[in-house]
């Protein structure tokens, strides 16, 4: 068996899943709109910010939970905006859930 083929094997599977295919259309569409487009990457940039904070020890302010609801709540109040998000979610848990099937089988902690 070669590794490197089953990935790539593994890479169209994941390619054609209707979690990437519902992710990647959205994504496209998102993308024709700069100002939702502007939208979303401010709130994955507060997102990473936050979870930096949280990874590092410090602790997270009552204001910045508070800013990242507001926006959540503003982003949800677009429909299109949510269902991205949402497809975003679902293609990203199945992403974790591979990477775990990987690890778990090379008893690696990634």
């Amino acid at each position: 068996m070669n590794v490197y083929s089953s990935a790539h094997e593994l890479a169209s599977a994941i390619k054609a899943s209707n979690e990437f295919m519902d992710y990647d259309k959205l994504r496209k569409e998102i993308e024709q709109d700069p100002t939702l487009n502007q939208m979303i990457s401010d709130i994955q940039k507060r997102q990473i910010e936050i979870q930096a904070k949280q990874l590092s020890g410090e602790e997270i302010g009552q204001e910045a939970m508070a800013q990242m609801q507001s926006m959540y709540a503003m982003m949800s109040s677009n429909p299109k905006a949510a269902e991205y998000m949402q497809a975003e979610a679902r293609f990203a848990i199945m992403m974790k859930d591979v990477y775990e099937i990987l690890s778990d089988v090379v008893k690696i902690n990634i």
